[in-house]
């Protein structure tokens, strides 16, 4: 059994396609998975991002997510975690995720945990989801991209998951967003060079555009988790 996180270094950053199709790569290797996102924020009802998983998993919505075992925490309000909670009058209880989380673990061989927002989001008042991951020694699974800005993200969340101690299962470049070829270029070049700097000289994963999704090499990515 194998438990990992995909963790993007912002929101919007491609960690639910990410996950998706990574599950979908696994099932086509014959393993059993299943995708959880512990707290899902700005919808209502059906998760939005498992929706997304099993659109691109082609597996439909399951009986795991019926029993709300893949997504414990669901807010409308669009904003982090421990502020959607709040809102809502409630609080996240991370001992909620971690049974739902074993659960899924006496099911599946493999569990694949979106996160939410960056790797330094709250949870509650008083635990990042950096220090849940922490707590549990998940592999994590880096999302970047080429917009603007994702150089610093990227750099100070590889600084992050170093200075916690947590293993790097890899970095995807995710290409969808809009981007000049150069900054492209020099970005995933730049990436590289950091991750062998960190120790991770094989880690980085390209997810070119649809339909060439299927050509990622995710074995790069299974391979860093064991």
């Amino acid at each position: 059994m194998t438990t990992l996180c995909i963790c993007g270094i912002d929101t919007g950053i491609g960690k639910s396609v990410v996950t998706g199709l990574l599950a979908r790569f696994l099932h086509e290797q014959n393993l059993r998975v299943i995708t959880q996102k512990p707290v899902q924020t700005g919808c209502a009802g059906q998760s939005e991002d498992i929706l997304t998983h099993r659109r691109l998993m082609e597996s439909g919505w399951l009986e795991e997510d019926e029993q709300r075992l893949t997504c414990p925490y669901n807010f409308s309000f669009p904003g982090s975690p421990h502020l959607a909670a709040r809102l809502a009058g409630q609080t996240i209880n991370p001992d909620t995720i971690t049974a739902r989380t074993r659960v899924l673990e006496t099911r599946y061989e493999w569990v694949l945990i979106e996160g939410a927002g960056g790797l330094m989001v709250p949870l509650t008042d008083d635990l990042l989801f950096i220090d849940y991951l922490k707590q549990h020694s998940y592999p994590i699974v880096l999302v970047t991209s080429p917009r603007l800005g994702s150089i610093n993200h990227t750099l100070m969340s590889l600084e992050v998951i170093r200075s916690r101690g947590l293993k790097l299962a890899g970095l995807v470049y995710n290409l969808q967003d809009q981007a000049l070829w150069e900054i492209v270029q020099d970005s995933q070049q730049l990436f590289a060079g950091a991750l062998k700097a960190y120790g991770h000289e094989d880690s980085l994963v390209i997810l070119p555009k649809w339909p060439d999704q299927r050509t990622v090499n995710w074995e790069k990515i299974t391979a860093g988790c064991c």
